[in-house]
């Protein structure tokens, strides 16, 4: 029996990675119809309920806790069969003032076929509301007539909120272009949400309940005195990029008083309102690679653009990241606009026009990445860019550039005038070096800005905390100061742990302390980068790949001070960790810029998901390197090592019971935030399905009766590094290489 059951587990997961590659190569629909709706990958799962069942029975399984956890997943599964034999789910799409009272079901088989409401629906109205002055959507929201045999209501659907009547659950799927429809997803589904919430809800108690359980294996190896002894060796290799700047003479520019005024300007930058010096940073990032050009600010930078372009076409601030753009064309890692327009002949326009008729290998897009910095270059000189004039009609406001040829019939001819000639009236005095005149100007304009821009405007804390913000790289200091102290402390203890003396196997007091005092600073500023980027953008900072590197290091760091004290070792691995996850923040292509979200991700569900996901990978990122450190540990001193192998497996076991119970809340959670949003609680997702194979591959190590080989240490350890191979493929792989839903490289 137990071999069967090792074969069918080992079959779920090798299939669920096989499916995601499927999916990738031959699409969302042959992966489901071929794999995840086929009755040999339902037969797989219902296999395992019955192998598992039976094996626990066959264990004679007596703790209720574990009876309880094992059969919450029972009762999920049987939830999700009666959601997919008995559910009914569709479309209705409505137009202002039409009605119906049945929806349209799509069949993969018969086609499309109707089913009836037990009410009739018609819409009242649809709304967009968006963020104050931009085009970024803040919620859909369609208005209904219900009305049935009992009378006349009033519904309401958006993102995040349900309309629930009678068995029926209305969703807000989408709307047409003109606003004058919306489409609703229809989903019946009683009994299986009942019964899946029901195993959500037993899963949820049951994996909290196993940390606090004083009979559990958790607890047990709290009390175990093992942990206590000292073990501090690590190995690891950090590698390191110092880039430096190639010198050249000054490019003209505003002094830097006036070009911070400047940037003290409100400006409509990725659909938000924010100060013209954070577009300024990113403008300045994204063409030279860096936020400081010859000794120069980006405000500076786009100044020298804006009022002296052209004696700005011959200074090499164009950054050629890769080297086959180089090589191919004979070019130096920075050039200038002229030399990309050698003889009035644009230098990549051949390359260009094959990337349009479908060449994308790595050279043709490294030449279409050019091209589009060029032209944000052009837009910039030309003053598309700078949308930095409000007009408020009294209902909505709009931003406009300088440039701006088509403004509103109804805008006062006095504010149209201004809009369109005061850059011109800067632009002489700039060149005039009338700089009082510039002074005078910039202030009227952010007076005009405060007049006009009415609720779009940042408030004073916001704008505080993005000076602030843009005022310090945390990424870049804080990983130069981990990945430094975490490898100074790793060579601390490899000279100590060398020593034969007994008192000189530990790290040493005031070297403890010192490296904990750090931390602490460490993860103060972390914090304060965090806390200042929420009061920015106004929600969680863990919308994308960036701001869930920074979090991961937080709650490594978190971790290391709440437990760096009674075991120091992950005080090592937390300034190694956490640099690590910075650095890849800081070097990567995550992009740092802080946007509106959409609205379906705006629910406090979405926050506990990830953070609770994210709190699970960083501590499963902790197993690995106890298990990394055992086993150079084993190379290098074999039996003299035992001791402190087994005492890094017992650490190691210790935190695989919470990243396991957060692995699963965080999973589950989120599926209960996608039945809210979309109507589904799985959707198979390459993400969602990497998470569950996480999940199924780091749970193995909590059955060492099932599977008694991997109690030994060295076993355990050499088990725990090739599990971390799959949480790699769940944060990094399905980003850069599957994508999906889930996707944020």
């Amino acid at each position: 029996m137990k071999k069967f059951l090792y074969a069918v587990y080992i079959l779920i997961v090798v299939s669920l990675a096989v499916a995601t590659i499927v999916e990738n190569s031959f699409g969302t629909e042959f992966a489901g119809r071929h794999i995840y709706g086929a009755w040999w990958f339902t037969s797989l799962w219902t296999a395992l309920v019955v192998l598992g069942c039976a094996w626990i029975v066959h264990r004679k399984m007596r703790r209720w806790s574990l009876l309880l956890l094992h059969g919450s997943f029972v009762i999920i599964l049987v939830g999700a069969a009666i959601t997919h034999f008995t559910a009914k789910r569709g479309m209705i799409h409505l137009r202002t003032g039409e009605q119906t009272s049945s929806y349209i079901i799509s069949d993969g088989n018969k086609g499309m076929d109707t089913a009836e409401l037990p009410y009739t629906l018609r819409l009242d109205t649809f709304a967009v509301s968006y963020h104050e002055g931009t085009d970024a959507a803040a919620d859909f929201v369609s208005f209904l007539t219900v009305s049935d045999g009992n009378g006349v209501q009033k519904a309401r659907v958006s993102m995040n909120n349900i309309f629930s009547y009678k068995g029926i659950r209305l969703y807000q799927n989408s709307y047409d272009d003109d606003g004058g429809g919306t489409v609703l997803t229809v989903k019946s589904d009683p009994a299986g949400i009942a019964v899946t919430y029901c195993g959500y809800a037993l899963l949820f108690f049951s994996l909290l309940f196993m940390l606090v359980d004083p009979k559990g294996a958790f607890r047990r190896l709290l009390r175990d005195d093992r942990l206590n002894k000292g073990f501090l060796v690590f190995a690891a290799l950090v590698c390191c990029s110092l880039l430096f700047s190639t010198a050249s003479n000054a490019a003209p520019t505003l002094p830097k008083e006036q070009a911070e005024r400047f940037g003290r300007l409100n400006i409509l930058y990725n659909n938000r309102i924010c100060p013209l010096q954070t577009f300024a940073i990113d403008f300045t990032k994204k063409i030279y690679g860096k936020d400081t050009y010859n000794g120069l600010t980006a405000e500076q930078v786009v100044a020298g653009l804006v009022f002296y372009g052209n004696e700005w076409n011959d200074e090499p601030f164009i950054r050629l990241k890769k080297k086959e753009l180089r090589n191919a064309l004979n070019l130096p890692k920075y050039v200038s606009m002229n030399r990309l327009f050698e003889g009035g002949r644009y230098l990549l326009g051949p390359y260009y026009d094959e990337y349009l008729r479908g060449n994308d290998d790595k050279l043709h897009k490294q030449v279409a990445d050019i091209d589009e910095k060029l032209q944000l270059v052009m837009d910039l000189r030309r003053g598309i860019l700078l949308k930095v004039f409000p007009y408020n009609n009294g209902k909505t406001v709009v931003w406009y550039s300088p440039t701006e040829q088509h403004l509103p019939q109804d805008m006062d001819s006095v504010q149209a005038k201004y809009i369109n000639t005061s850059f011109n009236i800067l632009y002489q005095n700039v060149l005039s070096e009338r700089y009082d005149n510039v002074d005078n100007m910039l202030l009227k304009m952010r007076k005009y800005q405060q007049v006009n821009g009415g609720a779009s405007l940042p408030t004073p804390i916001q704008r505080k905390a993005e000076f602030a913000y843009n005022a310090i790289s945390f990424a870049k200091i804080l990983f130069m100061a981990c990945l430094a102290v975490g490898m100074l402390s790793l060579i601390v203890v490899m000279v100590r742990m060398t020593d034969n003396r007994q008192e000189r196997k530990g790290m040493g007091k005031r070297a403890l302390l010192t490296m904990y005092a750090i931390m602490l600073l460490c993860f103060g500023v972390l914090t304060w980068c965090l806390a200042l980027r929420w009061i920015i953008g106004g929600t969680v900072p863990m919308s994308n790949g960036y701001e869930t590197m920074l979090l991961l290091a937080w709650i490594i760091m978190l971790v290391s001070i709440a437990v760096g004290r009674r075991f120091p070792i992950m005080l090592t691995f937390g300034f190694l960790l956490s640099g690590f996850f910075l650095l890849v923040a800081y070097i990567s292509n995550m992009d740092p810029k802080i946007t509106h979200i959409m609205p379906v991700l705006q629910s406090p569900l979405l926050s506990i998901h990830v953070g609770v996901i994210m709190m699970s990978y960083a501590l499963l990122a902790l197993t690995f390197l106890c298990s990394l450190t055992a086993t150079l540990l084993y190379i290098a001193k074999r039996d003299r090592s035992r001791e402190q192998v087994m005492s890094l497996a017992l650490l190691s076991r210790l935190l695989l019971f919470p990243s396991i119970t957060a692995l699963g809340l965080g999973i589950f959670i989120g599926a209960i935030w996608a039945n809210i949003s979309w109507g589904d609680y799985w959707s198979w997702d390459p993400k969602e399905t990497w998470a569950l194979i996480t999940m199924l591959v780091y749970a193995v190590p909590l059955h060492t009766a099932t599977v008694p080989s991997i109690s030994k240490p060295m076993a355990y350890h050499f088990y725990m590094m090739f599990a971390f191979l799959t949480l790699l493929m769940t944060y990094f792989g399905v980003n850069y290489l599957l994508g999906g839903m889930h996707s944020y490289a």
